[in-house]
């Protein structure tokens, strides 16, 4: 997959950052590139990157979290192997970004590093079935309040509207008019669209630049 070195995925809760997160490093790992993720996620402690540890160290990718990620400790702390990212640049990194502005306000430490370098995209995952981002205004307004947190603005779209594992070909097809507008508001392009392996054909039949995800649980499809 070709993409810039560093990617962080934003958005509403529940949009599937994780889950996106998790299946684009095990992509750039096929690809033989090597790659570390990052849980930024100091907000959610239900759904995190940190459930799939398994999965990823059987790759052979390493998994920067809180050590009390998956715990019941209430501790916003980030662990400073964080900043290694930003000093191998030999390395993909792939970001997951808490939910909203609040999980956003983690990234802003890191801003200048990113920034510095240029070699980033910004990606606003969009679940157009999610509560506060069902119109064109609403997704505007929780895309504003994350990049004003985080200090970075939004390059690209990821259209990962679903409905769960309930989620037909047509529920995703049917969204793609609202992420098309969604971009024009923003000013910036869908990067693609994402979608449960299990429906990936009826919706790559009608759509392009369909990603495929495979669910290592499949609570993090909307995680």
């Amino acid at each position: 997959m070709d993409c810039k070195r560093i990617v962080l995925l934003a958005g509403h809760y529940g949009s599937g950052k994780t889950n996106i997160a998790v299946n684009l490093a095990m992509e750039l790992k096929r690809e033989g590139k090597s790659v570390v993720i990052a849980d930024l996620d100091i907000v959610n402690p239900y759904y995190r990157t940190k459930d799939s540890q398994e999965e990823l160290a059987a790759a052979g990718i390493p998994l920067i979290s809180s050590a009390y990620a998956n715990s019941n400790v209430d501790c916003p702390a980030l662990p400073q192997e964080i900043y290694s990212i930003f000093a191998n640049k030999e390395n993909y990194a792939i970001l997951d970004i808490g939910g909203d502005d609040r999980g956003a306000y983690a990234l802003g430490r890191y801003t200048p590093f990113i920034l510095e370098e240029n070699n980033y995209e910004m990606l606003f995952v969009l679940n157009q079935f999610r509560p506060l981002t069902r119109t064109v205004e609403d997704t505007i307004e929780v895309m504003r309040e994350i990049e004003a947190a985080a200090g970075i603005r939004f390059t690209a779209i990821v259209n990962n509207s679903n409905l769960g594992v309930e989620t037909t070909a047509d529920d995703v097809v049917g969204t793609a008019a609202f992420a098309e507008a969604v971009g024009n508001a923003a000013g910036i392009p869908i990067r693609f669209t994402t979608v449960w392996e299990s429906i990936y054909e009826g919706v790559s039949a009608q759509m392009e630049q369909v990603v495929p995800l495979h669910l290592q649980d499949k609570r993090l499809w909307r995680s």
